[in-house]
Parts: structure tokens; C-alpha cells; sequence
């Protein structure tokens, strides 16, 4: 039987306990409305905490990563779907606050802000955007001790901002990326996705063949990083999408490059109507 915990203090003891006992915690931090893409992130969540070990997860949409204009108010929501989707992944118990405040009490002044791994790309166009997921994500270590804690690849940005944080305040968890989940015609899972229109959803798959028309034409000898990401940028224009950005970048430091090498990454970022859609390929 799943366990739901809305009291973050509660949690805290309950993992604490966990973790004194020498059990190993795996923990799946998410913003709820859960798909396929979570789920692999569960699985494998319970693989590794192993069969004494805990399994949790978090869902909490945070404020705290979300503009003025942004769609915290209308960002999807569906408790009972999404503990009924953690069960059957094998988690074991669920922190689910009922009120922002009991994660950002009124008065919070502390906030982890990371380097320039957080400053281009999302986080250019996201002002504060990244300090709000590094500082949630600290408080959810702090809350539940894990071991290891896994984040999907798809926000690439994000998941090299949590190994940085992680990496310079020496903090006990190892922290796992897992590969990004699709729908069979390429498309990215995403929560976000629910806001497509039929006529948009059909138009998302741009931004997956970009991508893997960028990966063939580097195996097929192509470098130049302009050339690429010209062609990906047009690509998904002439699909009728709105480009934020489309850049090959060094894969740890996020910093841009002129060619690409082996392992180098093309990260995409573009609108379909209001919805704003990410993805990104390593490129061979």
C-alpha cells in the first residue's frame, strides 16, 4: 500500500527513520501529471533502492520555478491518476504538500542560485526559473535523505544545473539522468503536452525530426554547428512553430560550440500556439 504524506515534517521523519534504519532511498522528484516518461523514472527508482531499500517520489508543482506569466494556474493536475500511476511503478510512499506554503514558508529568504550551467538557453528566457528548481530540489534533499535521486534527460538544462549544485556543495546523493521517453511518432513526453490542440500535436513532431535530421547529417560528415542548427531552426519553423532557441552545446558546461564533436548536445526550444515545448539529442 502506497504511502501519502502532506505534511513535508512528517516525510522528514518518516525518511529520516528510513535512511538510520540503513535503508537505501531512491527519490523521483515531479510537478504531478504523471506519463510514461515518470514512470521509467520510477521503475528504475525501484530497481535501485532495492528490496529493503525505499522507493519515493514528490509531487509538488513549484511556484517558485514559474514566471509572472507563466501557466503555474493552469498547469495539470491529477493527484488520485498520479498515486494510482506511482503504485504501479513500485513507489512506495508519495510527498504530496497541500499548500506551497508548507514548502516555502512565509519569510523564505535562502535561495541556491547556480553558475553560468543556468544562465543560458531556459534560464536566459526563464529569469529565476532555475534558482527556483535548484532551491525545491535542495529542500526535497533535505526533506528525504536519498541515496540516489533520478531526472529525466529531456530537461537537459535542468538535470546539468542539479549535477552542478550537487557537485559543489559535496552533497551525499548521486544523481541519475535516464533517457527521454517518446510517443511512437517521436514526440517528447511531456505534462505540457495536454495543452495541444490536435492540429498543434500533429505539428510538436518537428522538433523531434530536427533532431534527428541534425544526427544524420553529422553521421553523414557535417560539423559546422551554424549549418546545423540553420537547417534544425528551419525545419521547425516551416512546421509552423514559433523557434525560442535551437543550439549545439558542450553537454556538461552548456557552453556553445562551432563544431560539433562526439557527445556534443542540440538542445530546442520552441512554441506550438502558447505552449512551449523543450527537447534535445546527443549528437554522434
Amino acid at each position: 500500500m502506497i504511502e501519502l504524506f502532506r505534511d513535508p515534517r512528517a516525510w522528514q521523519g518518516r525518511m529520516i527513520a528510513a535512511r538510520d534504519g540503513g535503508r537505501r532511498i531512491a527519490l523521483v522528484p515531479t510537478m504531478g501529471y504523471l506519463h510514461d516518461g515518470h514512470l521509467s523514472l520510477m521503475r528504475e527508482a525501484r530497481r535501485r533502492a532495492g528490496p529493503d531499500g525505499l522507493a519515493v517520489a514528490s509531487i509538488f508543482v513549484n511556484p517558485a520555478q514559474f514566471g509572472p506569466q507563466e501557466d503555474l494556474a493552469r498547469y495539470p493536475r491529477d493527484l488520485e491518476g498520479d498515486l494510482a500511476k506511482c503504485a504501479s511503478a513500485g513507489i512506495d510512499a508519495v510527498l504530496a504538500p497541500e499548500r506551497p506554503e508548507q514548502v516555502f514558508a512565509p519569510g523564505h529568504q535562502t535561495w541556491i542560485e547556480v553558475g553560468p550551467v543556468a544562465q543560458g538557453l531556459c534560464g536566459a528566457r526563464r529569469p529565476g526559473h532555475f534558482r527556483g528548481v535548484a532551491t525545491v530540489v535542495m529542500k526535497l534533499f533535505q526533506l528525504t535523505r536519498p541515496r540516489v535521486a533520478l531526472f529525466g534527460e529531456k530537461d537537459w538544462q535542468q538535470l546539468q544545473v542539479i549535477r552542478a549544485m550537487v557537485r559543489d556543495l559535496d552533497l551525499d546523493v548521486e544523481i541519475v539522468g535516464m533517457p527521454i521517453v517518446r510517443e511512437p511518432d517521436g514526440l517528447a513526453r511531456s505534462s505540457r503536452n495536454a495543452y495541444l490542440s490536435p492540429d498543434e500535436r500533429l505539428r510538436a513532431v518537428a522538433l523531434s525530426r530536427a533532431l534527428a535530421s541534425a544526427q544524420e547529417r553529422v553521421r553523414g560528415g557535417e560539423r559546422e554547428a551554424a549549418r546545423l542548427t540553420g537547417e534544425a531552426r528551419a525545419s521547425i519553423e516551416s512546421a509552423g512553430a514559433r523557434v525560442d532557441y535551437v543550439e549545439i552545446v558542450e553537454p556538461e558546461s552548456l557552453q556553445p560550440v562551432t563544431r560539433a564533436e562526439t557527445g556534443s548536445r542540440m538542445l530546442v526550444a520552441a512554441y506550438l500556439g502558447a505552449t512551449r515545448l523543450i527537447d534535445n539529442a546527443a549528437l554522434p
